[in-house]
């Protein structure tokens, strides 16, 4: 199946591209980071520019809003669902790795929250049964895709 690129950007908000793009670039980040020996320039570059693509990931996901959630009004909180959880724990994976280098400067306390934000995103990432992901609705791409149009901005 081929992607069309034009339909992803006309159909989808700034925020779930933005969402999209840096969440994808840090996945293939990150296991270059592990795999690079600690401490180094390239793993700490690595690293900050992968937190800064988490942080942007996390921050553009709360403002992605569902706005026709049928059957999940009771579950749905001015257009945020349970899904939204992930916001808060991404934000405390990449803060506490940072707290664990830099304030406590204990290697294990800074790899844990780090290599668990991670696993937590490609587990999320690969859920297309929950049904708060338009992500893998059927849609104008003709298969699963991020731009079905029923999100709104928050």
């Amino acid at each position: 199946m081929q992607f069309n690129w034009d339909v992803f950007t006309q159909l989808s908000d700034l925020q779930i591209q933005l969402h999209w793009a840096t969440a994808v670039i840090a996945f293939f980040i990150a296991p270059v980071i592990f795999l690079l020996p600690k401490g180094r320039a390239l793993h700490i570059t690595l690293g900050v520019l992968y937190m800064t693509l988490m942080v942007t990931t996390a921050v553009a996901a709360f403002f992605i809003r569902r706005g026709d959630v049928a059957g999940m009004e009771y579950l749905s909180l001015k257009g945020m669902t349970y899904i939204h959880v992930f916001v808060p724990v991404t934000l405390i994976g990449i803060f506490g790795g940072l707290w664990g280098i830099l304030v406590q400067k204990n290697r294990k306390a800074h790899r844990g929250p780090l290599i668990g934000s991670y696993i937590g995103g490609t587990d999320h990432c690969g859920r297309p049964h929950l049904p708060a992901r338009a992500a893998h609705e059927p849609d104008a791409l003709g298969a699963a895709g991020a731009g079905s149009g029923h999100y709104r901005f928050a």
